[in-house]
């Protein structure tokens, strides 16, 4: 399993050859200017809510890909708008069965609208299942008691988690977050990219490493292969 990062909340995840993209927010971002847009390449967009920092570039990236969006009903029927055909539209507790994976849709608590202002659905997570391995992606969301049944749900071999706190969960939030749904492999996102959910990086690390957890934080177009062969001694590299 190969996973890249755009900045912000946007990664790509390569699963045996077929790619996802998820909440692509990358022309906007200084931080992410040395992205190509146009190289990238994605079978499936996965949107987990309206806001502009999470998916700017998801009508430019669907055009050129010609990937299936995956995204709440009201989202859906925005893109349809501007001529995207190709999409599934799901609501929280829903799955779909892809060639590759499942995808289930879980609760996240925050806010949705679009960027025109019109109301942007219910904000959701995602749980993609694999016979390369299951991960959670959290979107935007504050720390649940909901995230408890993900946990009881499937287990969940690493996890995308908010951690730039002031918009969604902070550090110490998603530590408790790790303990709901029993996973200790997280990959930090929606951190840096504006001056309010600026963190201290090397602090968020040792934060999980004094709770026996582990934080991964991607640079941008950085590219990790994760292997979920051995359960008991992941291990990460370029």
């Amino acid at each position: 399993m190969n996973i890249t990062y755009y900045g912000h909340s946007c990664f790509g995840v390569e699963i045996n050859g077929k790619k996802i993209l998820f909440d692509p927010f990358i022309s906007p971002n200084k931080l992410a200017k040395n992205i190509d847009l146009k190289t990238l390449r994605a079978d499936y967009i996965l949107i987990s809510h309206g806001h502009k920092d999470h998916l700017a570039d998801a009508e430019m990236l669907a055009k050129q890909t010609n990937a299936r969006v995956i995204c709440n009903f009201e989202i859906q029927e925005w893109l349809s708008k501007k001529g995207i055909k190709n999409m599934i539209a799901m609501n929280v507790g829903g799955k779909v069965k892809l060639d590759f994976c499942n995808v289930k849709c879980v609760a996240a608590q925050h806010s949705s609208s679009l960027p025109d202002g019109s109301y942007g659905g219910n904000p959701m997570g995602f749980v993609v299942e694999s016979d390369k391995g299951s991960f959670y992606y959290a979107g935007d969301t504050a720390l649940t008691y909901d995230m408890k049944l993900i946990g009881d749900y499937r287990t969940i071999d690493f996890a995308f988690l908010p951690i730039g706190d002031v918009f969604t969960m902070g550090v110490d939030n998603a530590l408790i977050a790790c303990d709901f749904i029993r996973c200790w492999e997280v990959i930090g996102m929606h951190y840096d990219t504006f001056d309010a959910i600026k963190i201290d990086k090397e602090e968020a690390k040792h934060k999980f490493e004094r709770a026996g957890k582990k934080l991964t934080l991607m640079e941008i177009g950085e590219t990790k292969h994760l292997d979920l062969t051995l359960k008991k001694a992941k291990e990460w590299e370029k």
